[in-house]
């Protein structure tokens, strides 16, 4: 009797897993690895005029309530032009691997609602504050994002995430070691063989790597060296201003409780 119990209550999240996972595969096929736009294929990425980042922050230990942040930045002077936050429910639950479902939305709302008030504020690129193809099934919340907005997008984690083979190991800090200034880097390969991201140096000031993949529409070169344009501090600045503005956001609407970050970057 206790395991037909058990059976009839992980069914439905069985069952949703599987339905996620045919939408991943579904959506993969739509991913393009290549670059897509004439600036991408500029040593200075000139015609490059206006960049993306998004972010969800959380009140520490409420998992379900967030503000949803877009923010879009000159390029290459990184300005910002325009932000939106909106406090937001999620209510699908969490899955791993499967964060996507619970994020993409919201961050799709922004764009959409920025493209019908101010178009042409709209971001050539977007970078998102997680995972692209590095991932476990190499469709991470960045994948998501620039298929179904139609945008190139970059993956940028501040963390790394341990699947197909790749491991914070000896061999991976030996590697993190080799990278001597900003815009090193060395490839994250499966056990497969394919290449998934690149470890980024992001600045000579920071000798901890973010871990760059392709979101959409754009290739992993080209990310990799798009990123660290951006990067003033570790972190790119379109995903270090949307992080710190959603953060403001929670501190001046609910100044008693204590700010959490998303954790996409560990489990998109």
């Amino acid at each position: 009797m206790l395991s037909t119990c058990v059976c009839e209550l992980m069914s439905p999240t069985d069952d949703l897993v599987k339905q996620w996972e045919s939408e991943q595969d579904r959506l993969r096929e739509q991913v393009v690895e290549e670059d897509t736009q004439p600036w991408q294929k500029n040593p200075d990425f000139s015609g490059l005029e206006r960049v993306g980042g998004v972010d969800l922050s959380f009140i520490k230990g409420d998992d379900a309530n967030a503000c949803a942040q877009l923010v879009v930045l000159s390029y290459p002077d990184l300005q910002v032009l325009y932000e939106d936050n909106q406090m937001v429910t999620l209510t699908a639950p969490y899955i791993a691997g499967f964060l996507a479902f619970r994020e993409t939305a919201f961050l799709l709302d922004a764009l959409q609602r920025l493209g019908t008030e101010k178009p042409a504020l709209l971001p050539q690129v977007v970078f998102v504050d997680g995972n692209g193809l590095f991932h476990s099934r190499e469709f991470g919340l960045a994948c998501h994002v620039g298929v179904l907005s139609g945008l190139p997008c970059v993956g940028v984690a501040k963390n790394l995430l341990q699947v197909q083979g790749v491991y914070k190991s000896e061999e991976h800090q030996s590697q993190i070691a080799t990278l001597q200034k900003g815009g090193d880097s060395f490839p994250l390969i499966a056990t497969s063989g394919k290449v998934l991201g690149k470890a980024l140096r992001s600045s000579d000031k920071s000798t901890k790597p973010v871990y760059v993949s392709v979101g959409h529409m754009i290739s992993l070169d080209t990310a990799v060296r798009l990123t660290h344009s951006c990067c003033r501090f570790r972190v790119p600045e379109p995903i270090r201003q949307a992080d710190c503005r959603s953060r403001e956001y929670l501190r001046a609407h609910f100044p008693a409780a204590q700010t959490g970050s998303t954790g996409s970057a560990l489990t998109s």
